[in-house]
């Protein structure tokens, strides 16, 4: 058996993680005009660390969690018709 057989479960939880936050932090540096960042976080993949810290403090708009809940409220929420 290989050693590396029993933890390739906890890739595909990394690897989505570093995706969302990636994606996020691209779209909100572009969208604030951040272009040094946006750089940065389109070469660097620290799986989804610095995506927060810059989030969180260094942004011109800092996200906040009650933004992140509206997120996933939207996302999960059924829309009547």
């Amino acid at each position: 058996m290989d050693a590396y057989t029993g933890l390739q479960w906890y890739y595909y939880p990394l690897f989505a993680w570093s995706i969302m936050w990636t994606g996020i932090v691209l779209w909100r540096s572009a969208r604030l005009h951040q272009r040094n960042w946006f750089v940065v976080f389109l070469i660097v993949h620290t799986s989804g660390i610095l995506e927060l810290i810059y989030l969180f403090y260094f942004a011109k708009k800092k996200l906040t969690i009650a933004e992140i809940k509206t997120w996933f409220r939207n996302m999960f929420l059924v829309k009547s018709r």
